[in-house]
Order: structure tokens, then C-alpha cells, then sequence
């Protein structure tokens, strides 16, 4: 079918984007509006000891400065954590009450004190200069490392401490480890980044009076999400007074997907002034107040028998949480993650201690992949380590340890089945594809001209969210057209064409008359998108409200052609859905009848087929695959190049090919950005963010991404009935340990922390000749 399931059709968005026609948060403008611009703490950790607001109000355009007592005024709860974790001494997380503005204290640079409302954006960041804060400065510490031993932060959390977690077996893996023929052990650390997505954080706050009402209109992964959160938990006021609204978004990432102070913020002033108030964040502010991602220390250990094969797994870890706890912190270095810690491997025991530290530092909270890149990262450079120790072949010590099809369904050592799959197969492909025979001979070419040729690769598997129930929803309008309304929301993911797609190939209607809604919690209240679980969720829905509507549709088209009791079949021929009174020769398209419905007003049917479901979630999946990485590095500067790149994945039942491949290569290209470039560096001492530019804090660029060879296998889940296992954020889970091996394998070292940077890999370099 043309535009259906497997094609690689062009995304109907583009068109209005390329054109000029993408409406975003900061192209809506209201009458009466205002500009809001935040003051911000210039310290990593200080007392507050007042705020003289007076000059500031004063100052040209000025409508109203607001500090922690409006906030307070209002009514309004400090953020919230929903989803803290227990610590192995079975208490709840340390939390840290943070309030909208802060009150008391500051813990991080960056952090809103204040917030000047003016006429235009130019007077109120005139004025916010004006407001004066009498600061104390405290101690502070802004590193991970530093964190245990630092000052103390919230008071509830000695020695910074926020849990103490821990899942699996200990004395079976402590057991394991006595019987072993071999161990190994690796520290890595995983480094600080951050989203910076081309359109920064937003939101305009508008209120109406008369019916106690609230409209914010803010860039988001899901402005369901949003709803219920700030609603419920940071304004207290019923759901229903609140509407979110989330137009075109320029990137997510999962930064755009939590609650933030100045959501909240924009919302307590329209009130408080009776006007729109708008915000849209400077780059600087995004540098300082966005939430960062990763920044774990981890120590993996691994046993293994004589034969190389795995007999347990050890992790042993610390996750920085920043200066408070952002929505769902706690999860991403825990159970975000853990639940794959030893891949897709035979591990028959597995043990994980993370530990969460308060620092001076911006919050940190799920970046792309979200704990999975984490987990992939430690254990493909174990994998690559312990075939160093045990001297067998980096591919063949995987391969010893991957389960074959037929071992499938195969539960890990956390009790996860992984359901399909033919992870050796893609192995060996995947290292062919990338010419691993060959590479002996390029290496030696390279070192003709003065250079070290690494080889690396990974074997990757992801897990994808499939948590609590989604809604959706098919409206068919007065013009012939169909609305599809979802609770997900794309951030450049590609959703108004492929949900299209599903729907089009279902039910036999025009893909050009579809119209994808969503961001709109009048439409549809869902759970946004993250964790790669749109397809699963919002496709799944979709198809259950397809099935409604081809269960109305034979009633109706009984009723509408007459059948006189005869059977009413549905089905698609040529592209074209009917349905179709047996034996007759009768028919109609489902256009034609939703029109019928539309003029006719049957009784039973005066919403025509329009038709909703909600979907329940059923099992994750596994996106899986192998990544291959190629590079240069220069001995005498230490710059490294990826000359190749090559991916095979196993996706499961793939809907747009074209829109995959995007969606790898950018997950790809952040994953290298990461490994080679991307550095978040805090002062230990004072808390001071030394990156807070473009200047200091290193995005890949075109030039240094090499072409990315994608091929991908279907190998169909059994978890949903698309058979779709995700793509979003597989690109950066193999990318991180594909690059990695092989600068190590450059440098012949046994491993390398990240980013690559030329002085890292050159110090690397100088350290290894100084040990010969």
C-alpha cells in the first residue's frame, strides 16, 4: 500500500518547517502581554538573607517583581519527586524542598531568587539588574567525587547522601566471584552533558479570571505530563483548571519532559497581574538551569570460569543528583538502567549498589537513553576487558555469552525475558559489515602515515517504556478529513507521518487526509513521550480505536446499505477499506460512510465512527543490535577521528524506515558527542559552572561526524501487536561504548574515560609510554 506500513515515506510536518509555517511556544503572542526575566543566584551555595525588590519596581516598564513570598502567597508546594527509590535500609529517599523561588538558600548557580515582570523582555532584564540580594556564601561542593566528603547540603541528607540502593543477589554474586577462573574490574565514569536542544526551555502563563482558569503554553515532551504534576502538585488546583498546550517543540531529549520552577512561576504571575506573562530562556540559562544529564562513577566487576563465560556481574556506583532532586532522578541510575546492567548476555547472578549524592550543581535528570547508555557503556568496555584478561577474542567472548534464538524467551539475571532477537547472528554481521577482516592491513596504512587506527564495537540492547495506559482518540470531520489525537508528543521524532501511516494502512483510508493532534490537554491527556514508548503506546492505542471504528462501521453500514440482517464485513483491498454486506455486492468506503453518518444523523450513531480507546501497557521491548566504530588518532596532538561508523539493529516491525535512520543518526551523533567532546565541569569547591558556553563546552559540528552506515534487521516482538520494538534512543546507547573501544584500541590501553578530548587522549598517550 502507497504510504503504508514500511514505506519510506516523507514526513508531512517538513513541509511547514522548511517553509517557515512551524509554530512554536515563542511564536504565540496574546494581547496585553508581559516579559518575564529571571534573577538568578551567581553562587553554588549561599544563604539568602533579603531581597530588596523596591529599585527594580521602580524601573521603566516594570508591572511587578515576585519572590519566594508571592509563591508562598499563592499557595503554591515545593517541586515535586515522583519517583524516588528505596535504599537498602528500607528508607525513602533524602529529598530536597525546593521551592519555585527559592527561599532561604541557594544550591546551585542559576537558581531563580526572584523574577521581574516588565513590558518588554529588554526592561525586565534592565530591571532584574536592579534587584538587589544580600548573599552569605557557604561552602559548597560542585563534583561528584567531592560530594561525600562536602559540606552538607539539605539537612535531611548527611554527608550528602540521598539513597543507598541496591537490587539482586549479593551473596550469589559474592559466591560467584570466590569460584571464578577469572575477574575483572573497571572503573568508568560517565560525564556530566547537557540536551542543548535548538529551542530552549519556554512557557507563558495565562489566566482567566473569570472562570478561575489556567492556560500554559510551554515546550514539552507531553503536555498531559505537565498537567498533572503542576497542577495537582505544585499550584494545588484541580486538574481541570488547567490546560496545557504544547505547539511544534525544537528538540527534547528527555530534558523537555520534567516539571520546572519557571513553569509554575509564569502561572502565579498572570494571576498575580492579570496579564500573559511569557518567558523564553537565553542560552546562558539553559547552560545554568536546564537539567543535566549522566554524570555516574561506576565500578564494574565481572567473573568468569575458564571458558570465558560469564558467572556474575558486579556494579558498584555513585550518581550525582545535583542541588535538588529533580522529577525522576532517583530512577535514572537505578532501576532506569538496571534492569538491562549485563545487556543481553548469559548473566546467571547480578549485583548493583548506586548510590545518589546531593552536589552543588543543576539538577540531573534522564538525557537520552536515560540510564540505558549508561548501562551498555559499562558493560560492552567489561566485555572488552575481560577479553584482554582471559586472552580470548573481543567478538568471541560475546559470542560465548550470547543466548541464541532459540533460547528465547531468556530471562536475565533480574528476571527481565528479553522476547526476540538473534543477537549472535547480528554480531557477526555487524562486525562484517564494518570489514573487521580488513582492518588490519587499514591499520597498518594508518601507521605508514603517522597515525593509530583503533577498532571498536559494542552489542547493545535497550529497553523501552511501556508503563500505565495511553489514550488516543480518531475524529472524523465534516470535510472527509481524519483527526488522529494522541497523548504523546513529537519533538522532531517524525509522529504526524508514522502514526499516519499505521492508521492509513488499518483502515484503508487517504494518508493525505489524516491530521495527527496533539499537545492539547483539551484533545487528549496522555503520557508524552520518553523512554521510546511512543510507537508502543500511542501506535498501540491507535489501532485499538482503528478496531472501534470498524466495529461501529458495521453497524452503521448494516444499517446504511440495507443488510436486512446479513453479515458486514470490513475489509482492505487495493488501499482501500469498505465495508461490505456479504453476498451482496454492496459496499461503501469508510470515508463514504463516515460522511453518510456525518449528513444522515443515524440513531446510535450521532458521533458517526468517531472512536477512542486506551491502551494498556503490556511488556517493554528490546531494540538490540551491534555498532561499529573505526578512528584515527593523532599520536603528536592527540585529536582523534571517526573515519567509519557502522550500525545493524534489530528494531522489530519497522513503520518509516526513513524516519528510523534519522532517528539513529541523531541518537549516534549525540552518543559520539558525548564520548568525544561534550563536558559539563563544575568548580569542586565553590560550585561555579566552567562550561556555562558554547566557548568552553564543546557540540559536535558536521565535520566532526563521519557518515553513518545503517542497516537494520525486522525480527518482530511478541510484547505488542505492531511487532515494533522502538528506535529513539538505541542510536546513543551503542554509540557511547563503540566509540570508546576504539580509541582505546588506538591507543592500545585498556580503556580511556570519556570525552576523548586531545588532551585527554595525549596525556593517555604520554602516561602509557612513561608506564612501558
Amino acid at each position: 500500500m502507497k504510504f503504508g506500513v514500511g514505506q519510506s515515506v516523507k514526513r508531512t510536518e517538513d513541509i511547514r518547517f522548511v517553509t517557515g509555517q512551524g509554530q512554536y511556544t515563542d511564536d504565540l503572542h496574546f494581547d496585553g502581554e508581559t516579559f518575564a526575566c529571571f534573577v538568578r543566584s551567581p553562587h553554588g551555595h549561599a544563604k539568602i538573607n533579603s531581597i530588596d525588590i523596591s529599585a527594580a519596581k521602580d524601573a521603566p516598564g516594570v508591572v511587578d517583581v515576585l519572590t519566594y513570598d508571592d509563591i508562598r502567597a499563592f499557595g503554591a508546594n515545593p517541586m515535586p519527586l515522583m519517583a524516588g527509590v528505596k535504599s537498602r535500609d528500607g528508607s525513602d529517599t533524602k529529598t530536597s524542598p525546593k521551592q519555585v523561588l527559592a527561599h532561604g538558600r541557594v544550591t546551585f548557580i542559576g537558581e531563580a531568587v526572584a523574577m521581574v515582570v516588565a513590558e518588554t523582555y529588554a526592561q525586565a532584564k534592565d530591571a532584574a539588574e536592579l534587584v538587589m540580594v544580600d548573599y552569605d556564601p557557604l561552602d559548597a561542593v560542585g563534583t561528584l567525587e567531592a560530594a561525600p566528603r562536602g559540606p552538607q547540603i539539605w539537612e535531611s541528607a548527611p554527608n550528602n547522601l540521598s539513597f543507598d540502593w541496591q537490587d539482586g543477589d549479593e551473596a550469589g554474586v559474592k559466591d560467584a566471584f570466590a569460584k571464578a577462573a577469572h575477574t575483572v574490574s573497571l572503573d568508568v565514569v560517565e560525564n556530566r552533558v547537557s540536551a542543548m536542544p535548538m529551542e530552549t526551555r519556554n512557557a507563558i502563563g495565562v489566566y482567566d479570571a473569570s472562570a478561575d482558569a489556567y492556560t500554559i503554553y510551554v515546550t514539552s515532551q507531553g503536555a498531559g505530563n505537565i498537567r498533572g504534576g503542576l497542577a495537582r502538585m505544585v499550584l494545588n488546583i484541580p486538574q481541570e483548571k488547567l490546560r496545557v498546550i504544547t505547539k511544534d517543540v525544537g528538540g527534547g531529549f528527555g530534558m523537555k519532559g520534567f516539571l520546572y520552577p519557571e513553569q509554575p512561576a509564569v502561572l502565579i504571575a498572570a494571576k498575580k497581574v492579570g496579564r500573559p506573562v511569557r518567558w523564553s530562556a537565553e542560552r546562558t540559562e539553559s547552560f545554568l538551569a536546564d537539567d543535566h544529564g549522566r554524570d555516574m562513577i561506576t565500578t564494574g566487576e565481572l567473573a568468569l570460569d575458564k571458558d570465558g563465560k560469564i558467572l556474575a556481574l558486579r556494579i558498584t556506583g555513585t550518581a550525582n543528583m545535583g542541588g535538588y532532586l529533580s522529577v525522576y532522578a532517583p530512577f535514572i541510575p537505578t532501576l532506569a538502567g538496571s534492569r538491562i546492567f549485563g545487556g543481553v548476555y548469559r548473566v546467571p547472578k547480578a549485583y548493583a549498589n548506586v548510590k545518589g549524592y546531593f552536589s552543588n550543581s543543576a539538577p540531573v535528570d534522564a538525557y537520552r537513553g536515560a540510564g540505558r547508555p549508561e548501562a551498555a557503556y559499562l558493560m560492552e568496555r567489561l566485555m572488552d576487558a575481560a577479553a584482554a584478561k582471559t586472552g580470548i577474542d573481543r567478538a568471541e567472548i560475546r559470542l560465548r555469552n550470547l543466548p541464541a534464538p532459540a533460547e528465547l524467551p531468556f530471562a536475565n539475571a533480574w528476571g527481565l525475558k528479553y522476547d526476540s532477537g538473534d543477537y549472535p547472528r547480528l554480531l557477526v554481521e555487524g562486525l562484517k559489515r564494518g570489514d573487521r577482516d580488513g582492518f588490519a592491513k587499514r591499520k597498518a596504512d594508518a601507521a605508514k602515515r603517522g597515525k593509530l587506527r583503533g577498532f571498536g564495537f559494542a552489542y547493545y540492547v535497550e529497553i523501552t517504556g511501556a508503563a500505565g495506559q495511553e489514550p488516543a482518540a480518531i475524529k472524523f470531520t465534516d470535510n472527509g478529513g481524519i483527526e488522529l489525537w494522541c497523548g504523546t508528543q513529537s519533538n522532531g521524532q517524525g509522529h504526524e507521518t508514522s502514526f499516519a501511516q499505521l492508521v492509513a494502512e488499518k483502515l484503508g483510508v487517504p494518508f493525505e487526509s489524516i491530521q495527527v493532534k496533539q499537545g492539547d490537554t483539551e484533545w487528549v491527556n496522555g503520557g508524552g513521550t520518553g523512554g521510546s514508548r511512543s510507537l508502543n503506546m500511542s501506535g498501540g492505542a491507535l489501532m485499538l480505536s482503528s478496531d472501534e471504528v470498524i466495529r461501529k462501521g458495521k453497524a452503521a453500514a448494516g444499517q446504511v446499505l440495507q443488510a436486512g440482517g446479513k453479515d458486514v464485513g470490513f475489509e482492505v483491498v487495493e488501499g482501500v477499506g469498505k465495508f461490505a454486506v456479504a453476498g451482496t455486492g454492496q459496499a461503501i468506503t469508510v470515508g463514504e460512510l463516515a460522511m453518510t453518518l456525518k449528513r444522515d444523523k443515524l440513531p446510535g450513531f450521532e458521533d458517526g465512527l468517531d472512536s477512542d480507546a486506551m491502551y494498556q501497557g503490556k511488556a517493554s521491548t528490546f531494540p538490540n543490535g551491534c555498532h561499529v566504530c573505526e578512528v584515527e588518532v593523532d599520536p603528536d596532538t592527540g585529536k582523534t577521528e571517526i573515519v567509519s561508523y557502522t550500525v545493524l539493529d534489530d528494531f522489530g516491525r519497522i513503520i518509516n524506515p526513513m524516519l528510523v535512520a534519522g532517528q539513529v543518526h541523531g541518537g549516534v551523533v549525540q552518543g559520539l558527542g558525548q564520548a568525544l567532546l561534550e563536558n559539563m565541569v563544575y568548580d569542586e569547591t565553590s560550585g561555579q559552572l566552567l562550561t556555562a558556553s558554547f566557548t568552553d563546552y564543546a557540540m559536535p559540528r558536521a565535520s566532526d561526524m563521519p557518515d553513518i552506515d545503517f542497516k537494520y534487521e525486522e525480527i518482530p516482538c511478541v510484547t505488542n501487536d505492531l511487532g515494533a520494538k522502538g528506535c529513539g534512543e538505541a542510536g546513543t546507547v551503542g554509540a557511547l561504548p563503540a566509540m570508546m573501544s576504539a580509541v582505546a584500541d588506538a591507543l592500545g590501553v585498556l580503556h580511556v574515560d570519556m570525552p576523548a578530548t586531545p588532551e585527554r587522549i595525549w596525556r593517555a598517550l604520554r602516561e602509557k609510554k612513561a608506564a612501558a
